[in-house]
């Protein structure tokens, strides 16, 4: 569906040029929801500009729909557009314009009658639930009914691709939830290829199916989200999905020299790594019962993932060394990854 071939973008400026785009390569299959996500000045809003050619690259191919938009007319490129949706982090909406008309404002100048835009923009407004706002100007409504507002204008010509940039980084949480929601309505009710622009792992987790980690330029990494969570490559990955996991304050514990990682000489702390077809287990129940050992969790983050579970705990062992050994054996065997956060005997020794 989108195809992006060794993309490049360099920017000319006083201090030199600057290369924003490096080799970009990727595939994105039609009707999928696909995460592009990077910290500030990974590059990932200048892709998604160059996905609709609102920059232009300066090498490679863009082709959409097995049509490469470098190749076109002016004119066919701006056919192309209306049929590529784009959604923004401050909304973009027009001041002076009521809901209703920045909604219909797509529309205008396409040949479409009064009745065709007033009965399209009416079944819009019901899809992102904001029939009753209709007359209201974009000062009376929240960010996230503004959003919504945004979602409905970039649907009004009925597009095969939306952009979400940073759709919902200006929002709160809750909201947020609400327009991911609203997101997967509209990919599965209209079957839109979606591409969701974000610095926030939590929203590729929530939505994505597959998904590209972006730095410096570059894609460094880039599959399928179960997998990117459960097997993470590159260092600004791990750093990516451990800002969504509580188990990494296991190390600020420590630092503090908190009572609750104060251990003995016969204890462990562990960092289990539960992987799909582990999860489900009674582990800790089976290794205390199997193999005498007292095991104490201190917190831990078990999710779902495309419907599969994922997650980890932080937990106290304590038992002779031999059988403390032999669980851990017994945990990599049942596909449970282990980590030992500190050992009793090494005192306060962090092996992470």
């Amino acid at each position: 569906m989108i195809e992006l071939k060794n993309l490049n973008k360099i920017y000319s400026t006083k201090v030199g040029e600057v290369e924003a785009l490096k080799d970009v390569t990727l595939n994105i299959k039609k009707g999928e929801i696909y995460g592009i996500i990077g910290f500030s000045g990974a590059g990932k809003s200048t892709l998604v500009r160059c996905i609709n050619f609102l920059e232009k690259p300066t090498g490679g191919e863009v082709v959409i729909d097995g049509r490469e938009l470098g190749s076109l007319s002016n004119r066919e490129l701006r056919q192309e557009r209306k049929k590529i949706g784009m959604i923004f982090q401050h909304f973009n909406l027009m001041k002076s314009r009521t809901v209703f008309e920045n909604i219909a404002y797509p529309l205008k100048g396409n040949g479409h009658s009064k009745e065709e835009i007033n009965s399209k923009v009416n079944d819009l407004l019901k899809l992102v639930d904001l029939e009753d706002k209709a007359n209201v100007y974009p000062s009376q409504l929240s960010g996230g009914q503004k959003q919504r507002v945004g979602i409905a204008r970039a649907l009004a010509n009925d597009p095969k691709v939306l952009l979400c940039d940073e759709a919902t980084s200006a929002l709160d949480p809750q909201t947020t939830k609400s327009i991911l929601r609203l997101l997967k309505e509209v990919n599965k009710k209209f079957g839109i290829t979606i591409v969701i622009i974000t610095h926030e792992m939590q929203v590729v987790k929530e939505i994505c199916t597959r998904a590209a980690v972006m730095e410096d330029g570059k894609v460094v990494e880039e599959g399928n989200i179960f997998k990117i969570f459960s097997e993470p490559r590159e260092k600004i990955t791990k750093s990516f999905i451990d800002s969504t996991s509580s188990l990494t304050n296991i190390y600020d514990l420590i630092k503090d020299k908190s009572s609750v990682v104060d251990i003995k000489e016969n204890e462990k702390i562990l960092k289990l790594k539960y992987l799909e077809n582990s999860t489900s287990e009674p582990i800790i129940s089976i290794v205390s019962r199997e193999f005498n050992v007292d095991t104490s969790i201190i917190f831990g983050n078990v999710e779902i993932i495309q419907e599969a579970p994922i997650g980890g705990l932080i937990v106290i062992i304590r038992g002779e060394e031999g059988q403390i050994e032999k669980v851990i054996d017994y945990l990599k065997e049942n596909k449970v990854e282990v980590e030992v956060i500190k050992d009793g005997k090494l005192s306060t020794k962090i092996t992470a």
